[in-house]
């Protein structure tokens, strides 16, 4: 594979999501969708007013359901039964919070940490809050007031913050949590613009483990940990856009093989991968001039996958 020009990637990246999505802050206020909302596994994510969305594996890819009405929205996912989704929330440039949110549609959603609580005094830019397996703790990337990406951890009711990499000299990007809950797996590197590693974080100490170091293709946006833990999934070059590529984990980090792939169009971007089951992935994709979410089988043909929702950002698997 050949070494990705990650900036190249990433501002065609940024280029595809503002043409489509007129990023704007709110303040979330209120339950989105005017009613209750069946959902119990599928997707989260947004659309261009910066809401959040979700649609369940049985509903109408077509009508997804807005869970927030307010704009300012990124970075959603949900927890493993399905039922609480959590996100980010920017109510100015430099205000952050991150919130969930029932999927049930009936709540409105709730802060669990924001930019200044004097838990974190130096706390912003908040990025992919993602759910422990148990759905009681929270880990998330954020700014610590160095310009440098940490991670943090916080409960769900919002207690018992925690930086877990503090003063390390390397940026951390998406946490994903290993099937035992006790570490998360991060895309890290040098620089926020440049992760090109792969850490293990336990969450009890914060003892940082290298899995892979110097990746020919670094993770534009995730890297997520397979259901069994033997698997990740991340997002990575070629030069001018971005692909899904899959490698072992066991025993250790294997050769990555990529799994989609657009022949004609070089630039296309494959990005926010997310397991949706032990052999199917779902990723963002805007080959083809259009932001949808695909499918594609792992081990199968590397191809371009099974279109399933479209008009999507940022999108997120989850739920029982």
């Amino acid at each position: 594979m050949k070494q990705l020009g990650w900036k190249a990637g990433a501002l065609v990246l940024a280029l595809a999501l503002t043409a489509c999505e007129d990023l704007q802050f709110g303040d979330g206020g209120g339950g989105g969708g005017g009613g209750s909302v069946l959902f119990s596994r599928g997707f989260v994510f947004v659309r261009e007013d910066r809401n959040l969305y979700v649609v369940d594996d049985r509903g109408d890819a077509n009508d997804p359901q807005r869970l927030t009405t307010g704009g300012g929205v990124s970075h959603p996912s949900v927890d493993r039964s399905g039922r609480l989704a959590v996100f980010v929330q920017q109510t100015s440039d430099f205000t952050f919070e991150i919130r969930t949110v029932p999927t049930a549609g009936t709540g409105a959603p709730s802060t669990v940490i924001a930019s200044g609580d004097t838990a974190c005094r130096t706390c912003t830019q908040f990025r992919y809050p993602t759910f422990s397996p148990d759905g009681r703790v929270i880990v998330f990337s954020f700014n610590d007031g160095t310009g440098a990406l940490s991670l943090g951890r916080v409960n769900v009711d919002g207690s018992g913050f925690q930086e877990l990499t503090p003063n390390t000299s390397v940026s951390f990007g998406a946490p994903s949590f290993y099937p035992d809950g006790l570490s998360v797996l991060v895309p890290a590197g040098f620089n926020s613009g440049y992760l090109n590693q792969l850490k293990r974080v336990t969450l009890a100490n914060g003892v940082i483990a290298n899995i892979a170091d110097n990746l020919n293709s670094e993770v534009v946006n995730r890297a997520v940990v397979s259901p069994d833990g033997s698997q990740v999934v991340f997002d990575g070059g070629p030069v001018s856009g971005s692909r899904i590529y899959v490698a072992s984990l066991r025993p250790s980090f294997g050769t990555p093989t990529r799994l989609t792939d657009h022949p004609g169009e070089p630039r296309a971007q494959d990005t926010y991968p997310s397991w949706m089951s032990a052999n199917q992935v779902g990723f963002l994709s805007n080959a083809g001039n259009t932001q949808s979410i695909y499918r594609i089988t792992v081990g199968a043909v590397t191809g371009a996958g099974t279109f399933l929702i479209p008009t999507a950002a940022e999108p997120s698997y989850g739920g029982l």
